[in-house]
């Protein structure tokens, strides 16, 4: 986090006003013909900043939910109208000579005034467009200050031409697999006053590195210093003498040292402090992250002009190729202080359509999901957004590596990067300021020139490309020591395939690809890194009824349903369902089969691409969350913030400590004999682990028990052995093979989740809906305590508890999970979608927040918490509904 000298007046907040105007009635004001006020086509209605219209039109009652059915299809006429914000406010005092009104986050083409007087115009997203408001400043005096915004350009969604792209604007915006068309307009990021005197700080670097000979830390400083013009009364020798004084705060906040830097002819203060003993900076799951304070002030004898504030971790940043690598073959091996990791991550789309209101506590929400998920990479797709600066912030506290991409993107009829005249400059000067602000967290690790861009199909575009080229030599000159790749994938080709020795970094698929195509495609591939792929599956009930009408709460397929299909048309998961358990009629049941194969896919694609480290170096799931609501996507993380199955499955195969088994299909004939390797994994670490493999039926017999050990290296994945048994003859047609890892001695934190096989004929899993005897109990063990994890969280906005969860009846339990009742909590547990046998237990703690910020927000039930204002947390299961006939 940069902060900035006191001299800054945030604008945002209360006092703003906006109103809608037909295109271009804002310039004329009144009629040509017979000289009437045109009056818009809304009146002055309060607005926020930072925000977006469509928010403010929904709070003045002029716009339906546009979440809801069908509704953002009468939602599009917004994105075609002129917008005005106005704020009026009194221009506060201040003692130096220059003034700047900066905005950094007009969206998209506006034009700016002072008290009628025309500032200037600006285009674009992601460059701050500052207006110097010096001459037109009169202290105390009345500002009225407007920001007019045309039309949103037309620019493409997710089908289109790439080599057409002429903006960069967000696209998603435009129609994308995972979100409707609702096209932001407004002032997305902070707006405000600056003063500067007669010297200010400019451009800002800090980067880190460890010295491999000594061990020392290195904080390396530049910032630039610049003349604005002498205030009134300063000396000739003060406005010649500023220096920059440095100073370095430990982790603990004491000062640690100080430096007095004075900047050389060009106007560059520049220096490197050495940190003796430092406390390394790792991603999660490989250490701790502390963050040492860099504090600058630029000052003479008499008086101090500016200053600025950041933290940053001290680690060493490399890459290297993976393990039998191709000579040809980029470097997809991150290593951190002189440790490869191994990349666990996820997608990250934008938070939400309306991006401009996305609160700190969204951010806060999302990143402790990221975390809490063992997550220690996001990547920041070139579709969405350059994301506000509190993420990165957040990132940097957590632990979770940064790949963040240009706004660049594929579009299907053509991929190929566009070189229009008119984009290259703009796409360029976009770069350089996302380059200068976000090189300074520590959590960034690599750029990219954006999303799936191809030369031609399923060819990725290279450095030959004078768009890559172009961002290739931007990063070189402005953040040279990291790593910049061409595009996601990086190829040499783009999806996933069968064929070997041709993958390098791919994409793909995102569907469950069938039993037994999904593991015949994903256990025999041998790409190097796997940057995107997914399974889709359906959001839970107590979300769906959010934004989905009671007439249309059934299941049906896509090509049945319009409100359906407006909510996740490419991820119908319908006809794989059926085939899978057979005709369902409930939604919720249709539910929890989805999410059941979504989960299973996952983690199958996770267990077998972690097989291979590190030949191959990491999984990027396509996608942690999802900006709108989908009735079904192939997020982790639904809308409303409420995790799925995938998300808990995924946080257990992405486990530093991982015992997994390799299969062929979900099926097989009673009494065929079964041979199943099994594999452990310890991320960083050599240890000597034991695992239990147990074959069990649905009442919790053992049928069969097999013990494995060994011991495993740090940078490999261990194969144990096979487990060798013949499938059982069950009474359902159903077994389960559960691992325990043990290491050292000690029991590794791995929920034993099992794997679920059948020797039932099609519909393989349909015994599963019949199984009945199983009985859930959910104590809670003591009461709430608070659970604060990271800056943006006050002391009290978290609450956690304890519950002791035990299936007191004499069959299993699939899947079973807490859901928060009331609906007024963010709720994540320490563990979810487990399985429990006849007479087992789990402690299982829950944590909450308060929900806040949420948009367009409409709870699914009239509950309320409890007298003490705490959530109000039940234990449910796999088809509980249908077991209780609680859900027509």
């Amino acid at each position: 986090m940069t902060t900035k000298s006191a001299m800054e007046w945030n604008l945002g907040g209360e006092g703003w006003e906006l109103k809608g105007f037909w295109p271009w009635v804002p310039l004329k004001g009144t009629s040509m013909e017979i000289g009437n006020e045109l009056m818009g086509v809304t009146d002055w209605m309060s607005a926020t900043v930072p925000g977006g219209v469509h928010h403010d039109l929904y709070r003045a009652g002029l716009l339906a939910n546009p979440y809801q059915d069908l509704n953002s299809l009468q939602a599009e006429w917004v994105e075609n109208r002129w917008w005005v914000y106005r704020k009026k406010f009194r221009a506060p005092s201040h003692a130096s000579g220059t003034m700047q009104l900066i905005c950094r986050g007009l969206d998209y083409e506006a034009m700016v005034y002072w008290n009628g007087a025309l500032l200037g115009e600006h285009k674009g997203m992601y460059e701050a467009a500052a207006f110097d408001v010096t001459d037109h400043y009169r202290a105390e005096e009345e500002v009225e200050l407007l920001v007019v915004f045309k039309q949103a350009p037309d620019e493409m969604g997710q089908i289109g031409r790439t080599s057409e792209t002429f903006t960069q604007k967000s696209r998603f915006n435009y129609k994308w697999d995972f979100s409707t068309r609702l096209v932001n307009v407004g002032i997305w990021d902070d707006i405000v006053l600056a003063a500067k005197g007669a010297y200010s700080l400019g451009e800002l670097s800090v980067t880190t590195d460890v010295q491999d000979e000594s061990g020392q830390g290195l904080i390396r400083v530049e910032s630039s210093v610049e003349r604005n013009g002498r205030a009134a009364g300063e000396s000739e020798a003060a406005a010649d003498s500023p220096a920059v004084i440095v100073k370095l705060y430990a982790p603990d906040g004491a000062l640690s040292q100080t430096k007095r830097i004075v900047p050389d002819d060009a106007g560059r203060a520049r220096c490197t402090i050495a940190v003796e003993a430092p406390l390394l900076w790792y991603p999660s799951g490989y250490g701790d992250q502390p963050l040492y304070r860099v504090e600058l002030t630029l000052a003479d004898d008499a008086r101090e002009y500016d200053s600025r504030s950041l933290r940053t971790g001290i680690r060493k940043l490399e890459y290297m190729q993976n393990e039998g690598s191709p000579a040809d073959a980029l470097p997809y091996t991150f290593v951190v202080n002189g440790r490869k990791v191994y990349v666990k991550g996820a997608n990250l789309t934008p938070l939400d359509h309306m991006y401009g209101n996305v609160t700190d506590e969204r951010y806060s929400w999302m990143a402790r999901l990221a975390k809490e998920g063992n997550l220690n990479l996001l990547r920041i797709w070139g579709g969405g957004i350059i994301e506000k600066s509190a993420l990165y912030d957040l990132c940097d506290e957590h632990g979770i590596l940064i790949w963040q991409e240009f706004i660049q993107s594929s579009s299907g009829i053509d991929n190929e990067p566009s070189k229009r005249p008119e984009f290259l400059p703009l796409l360029a000067r976009n770069a350089v300021a996302a380059l200068k602000d976000r090189r300074n967290h520590v959590s960034l690790t690599v750029w990219s020139g954006g999303n799936e861009l191809m030369s031609a199909p399923n060819v990725p575009s290279t450095f030959a490309d004078e768009n890559l080229a172009m961002l290739r030599e931007l990063v070189r000159l402005h953040d040279p020591g990291r790593l910049f790749l061409p595009t996601s994938a990086s190829g040499p080709v783009q999806y996933i395939t069968e064929e070997r020795g041709v993958s390098h970094d791919v994409h793909g698929h995102w569907k469950y690809m069938g039993n037994p195509d999904h593991y015949r495609i994903y256990g025999q591939a041998d790409h190097l890194f796997h940057s995107e792929f997914g399974v889709d599956g359906l959001s839970g009930v107590k979300s769906i009824r959010k934004f989905i009408g009671e007439a249309h709460r059934k299941p049906v397929p896509m090509k049945d349903s319009l409100v359906w299909r407006h909510h996740g048309e490419w991820w119908d998961t319908f006809d794989r369902d059926t085939t899978l358990f057979g005709k369902m009629t409930m939604l919720s049941l249709f539910a929890d089969c989805s999410q059941w194969i979504q989960a299973e896919g996952l983690r199958y694609i996770l267990d077998a691409n972690r097989r291979r480290k590190f030949n191959n170096s990491g999984s990027i799931i396509w996608q942690l969350n999802e900006p709108w609501p989908n009735v079904t996507c192939t997020n982790l993380v639904d809308y409303y913030m409420e995790p799925k199955m995938a998300y808990y499955w995924v946080r257990e195969a992405f486990r530093g400590r991982r015992a997994s088994l390799d299969y062929a299909r979900l099926d097989c004939s009673a009494i065929e004999a079964m041979s199943l390797p099994v594999y452990v994994a310890t991320d960083g670490e050599s240890a000597e682990c034991l695992v239990c493999a147990e074959v069990l039926d649905s009442a919790g017999a053992v049928l069969h028990g097999q013990a494995f050990q060994g011991c495993t290296s740090p940078d490999k994945t261990l194969l144990l052995g096979s487990l060798s048994f013949q499938a059982p003859e069950t009474a359902d047609g159903l077994f389960y093979v559960r691992l325990t890892l043990t290491v050292n001695g000690e029991e590794a934190e791995q929920s034993g989740t099992p794997y679920i096989f059948s020797t039932r004929p099609a519909p393989i899993y349909a015994p599963a809906l019949s199984i009945a005897g199983g009985k859930l109990a959910a104590e809670a063990l003591g009461e709430w305590v608070t659970d604060s994890m990271d800056s943006a969280t006050t002391d009290d906005a978290v609450h956690a508890r304890d519950y002791a969860v035990k299936n007191t009846g004499d069959r299993v339990l699939l899947h079973v999970y807490p859901i928060e009742r009331a609906d007024l909590y963010w709720t994540q547990a320490s563990d979810a979608y487990f399985t429990l046998f006849p007479g087992e237990e789990r402690i299982v703690r829950v944590t909450c927040r308060k929900r806040t910020g949420e948009l367009f927000a409409e709870s699914s039930t009239s509950a309320a918490d409890d007298a003490q204002g705490r959530p109000r947390i039940e234990f449910v299961y796999f088809n509980a509904a249908a077991a209780a006939n609680t859900y027509p």
